[in-house]
């Protein structure tokens, strides 16, 4: 099986606030050329650090659809730039022809259960990144890396 994971598991400091989200077994599984690594706001044209940001007024498929949009604490509508990440996305998805794709949980781009609710009060609900929502819609296997673990 190939994997395409979100960079911050295994290890890379690309998170909003510059952090990583390290998992020791993703990690080792792209040491071992089982999986491949992508971060989808990186591809859309942000830098590390940058400003938090939420999908405000519905889920990643809204913001597909044109009815929900990305915004950063600050107010700046990066919707854009989450959909420009998201095709870029699916495109090295199909490139690699991976048959799964780890992404991590909570974020408005891979968030696969569960994204923040647009208060950026903390706050989660149902729902799914934009990423997470579009490699869906064309076919995909999109799991968190909770869900990878309980596979492992």
């Amino acid at each position: 099986m190939r994997y395409l994971v979100s960079s911050c598991l295994a290890g890379v400091a690309c998170r909003y606030n510059g952090t990583a989200s390290l998992d020791e077994r993703i990690r080792e599984l792209v040491a071992q050329d089982q999986a491949k690594m992508v971060c989808p706001e990186l591809l859309g044209g942000f830098v590390t650090p940058r400003e938090a940001a939420e999908i405000i007024g519905g889920t990643g498929q809204d913001v597909l659809n044109g009815t929900a949009k990305v915004i950063e604490k600050g107010g700046r509508d990066v919707t854009d730039l989450y959909i420009k990440g998201a095709y870029e996305t699916l495109e090295w998805a199909r490139k690699l022809a991976v048959s799964c794709v780890v992404l991590k949980e909570y974020s408005p781009s891979c968030g696969t259960q569960m994204i923040y609710d647009g208060s950026f009060d903390n706050h989660k609900v149902s729902g799914e990144g934009v990423t997470s929502a579009l490699l869906r819609q064309e076919g995909f296997t999109v799991i968190s890396e909770n869900e990878f673990m309980a596979l492992l």
